[in-house]
């Protein structure tokens, strides 16, 4: 029986995986870590809980928590960034502009992709990156 907690695919089936594929899972992956960043810190109260998860999942959101791990992207890590930012997606939020939701999916896509490669250790520090002046607040 397959893990599905902890795959690791080869990287020819990775690459068949279309970007839109790879960021509907890294969606997935970046709401699991938001949940659980919340509830570590003590936020799991209710409504509030449902909002400060809404709040950090927002294209916009996203968009500037990419931006800062940009710089820490290794060459293979910027290339699927790039790839999922070059997606044909056809449906923007009207809450985001095309270059948020872009960067977002870009975002999205490397997540989902780090997660296929059994790459939980650099997902976790670059969400720490990316929640680092979060963490500063509480």
């Amino acid at each position: 029986m397959k893990d599905y907690f902890d795959l690791h695919l080869p990287d020819n089936d990775i690459r068949a995986i279309s970007s839109i594929g790879l960021a509907h899972l890294g969606d997935a992956v970046y709401e699991l870590l938001v949940r659980s960043w919340l509830c570590a810190h003590g936020k799991a109260t209710g409504r509030g809980l449902h909002q400060a998860a809404v709040e950090l999942v927002r294209a916009h959101a996203q968009a500037e928590r990419a931006e800062k791990i940009l710089p820490l992207l290794t060459e293979e890590e910027l290339a699927v960034y790039k790839r999922g930012r070059n997606a044909h997606v056809h449906t923007i939020p009207h809450s985001a502009s095309r270059p948020e939701y872009l960067k977002a999916t870009a975002l999205e896509c490397l997540l989902g992709y780090l997660y296929l490669r059994g790459r939980r250790e650099r997902i976790n520090r670059l969400f720490a990156a990316m929640m680092e002046e979060e963490n500063d607040a509480t």
